[in-house]
């Protein structure tokens, strides 16, 4: 049973990807030090933006909220391959990766959950 954002497995798995972009940033090189910013801080918007669209009033808050989420986590995900190319090799980005495309599928998910479901008229004979 959720009761607020903290039950949702989708707000869980984007914490842990905070959580691991963090720990990947800690070992960029200094010249690095604006890209592992523009990580952590898209990193952290996507489960800050599940958490306030669970806290709006509206369904169609919540789901734009979600969509925020899912830009934020676009932009986490470009962030990370260009990182891989520049800073790393790309197999050190691998567990963020997962992590981001599984947040993805909830997210999508839980989006489609929210949106109304739409009644297919039938002909009358």
């Amino acid at each position: 049973m959720v009761h607020d954002y903290r039950d949702l497995l989708v707000w869980q798995q984007a914490m842990e990807l905070a959580v691991e972009c963090e720990r990947l940033c800690e070992h960029f090189p200094p010249k690095a030090a604006s890209i592992a910013n523009q990580i952590r801080r898209a990193a952290v918007s996507v489960p800050a933006n599940i958490a306030e669209g669970n806290g709006r009033f509206s369904r169609a808050d919540y789901v734009r909220h979600l969509s925020i989420a899912n830009g934020s986590l676009k932009e986490l995900e470009s962030h990370l391959h260009f990182a891989a190319r520049a800073y790393f090799p790309a197999r050190e980005a691998d567990d963020a990766l997962i992590l981001a495309r599984r947040v993805g599928q909830l997210l999508g998910g839980l989006a489609r959950s929210l949106q109304p479901r739409f009644i297919q008229k039938t002909k009358p004979d």
